[in-house]
């Protein structure tokens, strides 16, 4: 292993404080961890880490050298691109993170496309609406929904969409159209159940600037998006989804968008990942490929949805 090598794998202890969940990251052997960051210590006549049998923390010394180690990976990379982007090796472990209707809609069905480009690149997507943290799970970037209001991290926005309120056309038959937001009040609705906060979410508009939330005569709560457009489909009752969850129902008439005259608020995807890690070859490759995929679903929203930002 080279130097630099070895300045990767104390980094990465340091952000885990952890061997293990390190060598897991780095995809080797934690022996081979340990001896790497044993033979730094040697070579530098220094103390690196505190140890215990339950914890590793970092010495004075040690965060000294990770700041200067840092500098030196972030110019590494970026020196090796400026030099020659073709010569970028895009192989080995790349772990992503997002949410399940944006993996099943979006990210899954074009993931040919970006494996016929990247061969090498062993992906590990996880497709979860659970909170993650990128350092501790050791995750390489995320897609997420809202800007994160963790400073630790970077965040490129994707794409800019409104959740959408429709039904299927049976129901509308059977129970007519709502015409006002006062109209929706009396009509079944299905809502959604928040993992992340246990609660029932209502309907959401803007009027006057303001925030206003609908609650119709609540059929079922579920806590699963496309179990939400299950129950839609199904004519149980009127839905409020993100724009990706119901877009193929709406372009094939199965939904019908409904109050138009109301918007709902802008709800902005995200690819986030740490600030003070240096990205690796296949992370900037996954961001830029997933950059120009979200921007062909951006021009599929607006020809759905003209004029709706």
């Amino acid at each position: 292993m080279d130097r630099f090598d070895t300045m990767l794998a104390f980094t990465r202890v340091v952000e885990l404080n952890s061997f293990t969940k390190a060598a897991i990251s780095l995809n080797m052997p934690k022996a081979t961890l340990s001896a790497q960051v044993a033979n730094l210590e040697k070579r530098l006549n220094v103390k690196l880490f505190h140890r215990t049998t339950r914890h590793v923390s970092v010495t004075t010394d040690g965060a000294v050298y990770y700041e200067r180690a840092m500098r030196l990976l972030s110019d590494l990379e970026e020196t090796e691109s400026a030099v020659s982007q073709s010569n970028l090796s895009y192989r080995g472990r790349l772990r992503v993170d997002t949410s399940g209707t944006l993996g099943r809609q979006i990210i899954l069905p074009a993931l040919n496309d970006f494996f016929r480009r990247y061969p090498d690149i062993d992906l590990e997507l996880g497709c979860t609406d659970r909170a993650v943290d990128l350092l501790q799970e050791g995750i390489d970037c995320a897609i997420r929904g809202g800007m994160p209001i963790d400073e630790s991290l970077v965040a490129r926005k994707l794409v800019q969409t409104r959740p959408i309120t429709c039904a299927t056309p049976t129901y509308l038959e059977q129970h007519g159209t709502p015409e006002t937001l006062d109209d929706l009040k009396e009509h079944l609705v299905v809502n959604y159940l928040s993992q992340r906060t246990g609660k029932v979410t209502g309907f959401n508009y803007l009027q006057d600037g303001k925030k206003v939330e609908i609650h119709g005569r609540r059929r079922i709560a579920l806590n699963d998006i496309d179990a939400c457009v299950s129950a839609a489909l199904a004519d149980i009752g009127i839905v409020q989804l993100p724009f990706f969850s119901v877009r193929n129902h709406i372009q094939t008439g199965r939904l019908v968008r409904i109050l138009t005259d109301y918007p709902t608020e802008i709800a902005t995807v995200y690819v986030v990942y740490l600030q003070n890690r240096h990205l690796s070859a296949n992370v900037r490759a996954f961001i830029d490929w997933v950059v120009a995929l979200f921007a062909k679903e951006q021009e599929n929203y607006l020809k759905c949805c003209p004029n709706a930002l």
